[in-house]
Parts: structure tokens; sequence; C-alpha cells
């Protein structure tokens, strides 16, 4: 069952017609499991950051919050979308700053990526403003789609000057032994990517294909997904065993849920 509010308010077909036709706009989106989620203070700091960068003004925290516990009602599980956008900003007129509206999606919980290996296929792309979760997704399901016509399972994105940076919608990191890497490149920082690193020793530096013999292994994580063990990336096969990321998927279920 979906349930979608604007402001605390049911929405309406007048409220999501600009959302259906402008994209100009951010959002997070996580689990909610037992009632709280795992790192929802860094959810509600990319909300802010969001906000001043693109309207130059927050939505308090605690009306966030309040708008959120009302959207979820009786529900402990489910998955939530918080949205952020601004009705008179559109193609003619870009100007207006203020205060966005908040639109809270509460969905069915979301399965994880996938429990088998997954193929990436490389490509060169970036997304625009990347350290942002803005609702412009085009390029990124395009590159998704082009992938998985190839017989992959999802896009790897390489900047034009060979770095790593993310998948389509999670991001990557790279075993070397006990230590987590993650590649240094314009990309969004995954909240599930802090949880991790806050638990077990990683590196940020940066990885180019060429790079790929050197390490144990890759996994993407989501909000949705502790890991999901990469199988090959592009022509190069990773050995995939479930000892490798079990550190991995131990240390995000470790984070605390944080209550709304």
């Amino acid at each position: 069952m979906t349930a979608l509010f604007i402001d605390g308010q049911p929405a309406t077909a007048d409220d999501l017609a600009h959302q259906a036709l402008v994209n100009y706009g951010a959002y997070t989106s996580f689990a909610v499991t037992d009632g709280g989620v795992r790192g929802l203070d860094r959810h509600l700091a990319r909300l802010r950051e969001a906000a001043v960068e693109l309207f130059g003004e927050v939505v308090p925290e605690d009306q966030a919050r309040a708008w959120m516990r009302q959207a979820l009602g009786n529900r402990r599980d489910a998955w939530m979308r918080v949205s952020l956008f601004a009705p008179q900003i559109g193609v003619r007129i870009p100007d207006w700053t203020g205060r966005p509206r908040m639109m809270v999606g509460v969905f069915d919980p979301v399965a994880p990526l996938s429990a088998t290996p997954v193929r990436l296929k490389p490509q060169t792309y970036g997304r625009e403003t990347p350290h942002l979760k803005h609702a412009a997704t085009f390029g990124l399901i395009r590159a998704r789609r082009s992938a998985r016509a190839a017989g992959f399972d999802d896009a790897l994105f390489v900047c034009a000057d060979g770095r790593i940076a993310e998948a389509s919608v999670s991001n990557i990191g790279f075993l070397s032994g006990a230590r987590i890497i993650w590649p240094e490149a314009p990309m969004l920082s995954g909240v599930s990517q802090a949880l991790i690193s806050d638990a077990l020793e990683t590196e940020t530096r940066p990885v180019t294909l060429a790079d790929l013999p050197g390490f144990d292994g890759a996994f993407l994580t989501t909000s949705a997904t502790p890991a999901c063990a990469v199988a090959a990336i592009g022509d190069h096969v990773f050995v995939t065993t479930a000892d490798r990321i079990a550190p991995v998927i131990a240390a995000w279920t470790a984070a605390p849920l944080q209550s709304f």
C-alpha cells in the first residue's frame, strides 16, 4: 500500500502535477525497520544540505520528523521516500527561493538489490551534480537500461579521467584484506557507506579499472542492501564467497535504529 503526503496533508492531483512535470528537487529514501531507521540523522542532514543548495531555506527538523511520523502511521516496516520540491520553480521561472515543500511517500518494504552476485558494465558517465540525491534520474536509468540490454545487471560509472565513481543507484566498495577501499571521485556519498565506515577500517582513494586485479572483491551498498557482492566488472571476474562480505553486512546491521 502506498501513501503520499505533502506538508502533512494527503497529496492531491494538483499537488502532484508539478512533481510530474518538473524534476527540480532532491530526496532521500530508506528502510523503516521496526519503526526505526539506520542513519536517520544522516538522511536528515542530506535533506538540510540539499534544501540550502537548491532552495535557500530548510524545512525545520522537528517539522520534518513530525511529517514522517504522521505519514508512517501505525506501520512498523516500510520503505520511505522524503522529497523536497517547490511549485514556484520551473523552466520559465527558476528564480524563487524559500522553504521547499516536503513530500513523504510510504511504501511496502523493498527487496534488497540481489541475493546473487551482480555483474557491472563500466560506462563513461557522471551524474549531474553528483553530490546531491536529486530527482533528475534520466541519465542513470538510461545507463542502467543500456547495461542490462548488454547482459549485465547494472552500470558502473567511470569518470572521463578513468576514476571509478559509483553504480547507478548504489555505492561501490572494494575489498583489500580487512580494509574497504571507497573510490575517490565525484559521486553521491551514501548513508549506508557512512554506517559501514563507522564500524570497519576504510580508505578513500582513486580507483581505476586497471586497479581491479589488486582487490579481493567488491560489493554494492544502498539503504536497502547492506552489501551485494560483485561477480564481475566488465571482463574482470571476482571470486565471490559469503564470508568476504559478511563483515560488511554485520557492520551495517549493527548500526542502531533511530526513531523519528
